[in-house]
């Protein structure tokens, strides 16, 4: 049974930074996609970071585009996104996804199988 574990979310001001974590069980992906989408009350859920694990390609969506970065240790098959100058239009509920496709920008939440449960990302102004 495949698992996606998320961490590291809370309550910061804004500027501050926070990391979150997302840890695969029950699958290794040889390849394929990790990413990160985000949803505030009553908005859609949105793209923010995807990573290829093999070559590590990334792409971010323009709004968070030079403050956030994602990146994945394969060995522990993890993948990472680092907020920093957080906005209190980040505020959302932060889900890690995973596909075992990759190819394109891939920032359809369509293309992903996998998902986590989420985790809280409240950011204070």
């Amino acid at each position: 049974q495949v698992q996606l574990v998320e961490s590291g979310g809370g309550l910061v001001q804004a500027g501050g930074s926070l990391s979150l974590s997302c840890a695969a069980s029950g699958v290794t992906f040889s390849g394929g996609a990790m990413a990160w989408f985000r949803q505030a009350p009553g908005k859609e859920r949105e793209f923010v970071a995807r990573i290829f694990r093999s070559g590590g390609s990334t792409s971010y969506a323009d709004s968070v585009k030079g403050r956030f970065t994602i990146s994945r240790d394969n060995s522990k098959n993890t993948v990472y996104l680092q907020m920093n100058s957080l906005k209190p239009e980040d505020t959302a509920n932060y889900y890690c996804a995973a596909s075992s496709i990759a190819g394109g920008p891939m920032t359809s939440w369509g293309l992903y199988g996998y998902w986590g449960q989420g985790t809280q990302v409240t950011v204070s102004s």
